[in-house]
């Protein structure tokens, strides 16, 4: 599939420590509108700290992140948060679904910490829960839903909100093979649908595949 050329995410000699230990080391590569990344490479090797500091839950000690040509890496702690709540999406492995709030109440969260109409979220509510097949489950809790169920509703609420960049920390991590692979196939078609840039950390060699390409870490480094 043709990806064009706008970069949305650009990251330029990111560097990150953790006291005396370097965890990120010039780590430099942009992507488009409608791409998906995969960041792959051994535990330790720096994947899930670079996720955070794509979402603004860390801060690189070096180098430069912008989202649609903001620099996050700058932002004050406010301009953090509405950055998050606003422009990103995030994917648990462990799903993350609030328990006292039902499919749709999860859904619709990220509409009201933006201050969407209340008439605008029930209709966006609505198209994300039939987009994922569980129109039927709108009143059930997480507690009452299956695994495989459990991550589409989280991935309904990571788009709801029309977001630049969609985290995805091992999507798949915690589901059997059936449900996985019904789960990347969504994030597949969501991603291709919306043009929304998607960057998975996975040691998946399926959830890898979805994706245009890889970035491959080693301690701390990208290596061919």
């Amino acid at each position: 599939m043709p990806i064009p050329a706008t970069h949305v995410l650009q990251v330029s000699g990111v560097g990150k420590y953790y006291g005396e230990r370097r965890v990120l080391q010039d780590i430099t590569f942009s992507v488009a509108a409608g791409e998906r990344v995969a960041l792959t490479g051994p535990s330790g090797s720096g994947k899930t700290t670079l996720l955070n500091c794509l979402g603004g839950v860390d801060r690189p000690d070096a180098g430069a992140i912008e989202l649609d040509g903001e620099r996050i890496d700058q932002l004050p702690g406010d301009g953090l948060a509405r950055l998050r709540r606003e422009r990103v999406g995030t994917v648990f492995q462990f799903f993350h679904l609030l328990p006292t709030l039902t499919a749709a109440e999860n859904i619709e969260l990220p509409l009201q910490l933006i201050a969407i109409p209340a008439a605008e979220r029930r209709e966006r509510v609505a198209a994300a829960l039939a987009r994922i097949g569980l129109t039927a489950r709108a009143a059930a809790r997480p507690g009452q839903l299956s695994g495989g169920e459990q991550q589409r509703v989280a991935i309904a609420r990571a788009l709801v909100h029309r977001p630049a960049l969609i985290l995805a920390d091992e999507p798949t991590g915690n589901l059997d093979s059936a449900n996985g692979a019904n789960v990347l196939q969504l994030l597949r078609e969501l991603t291709d649908e919306t043009r929304t840039v998607l960057v998975l950390v996975t040691h998946s060699e399926e959830a890898a595949a979805i994706c245009h390409r890889r970035i491959h870490l080693r301690d701390g480094r990208m290596i061919p």
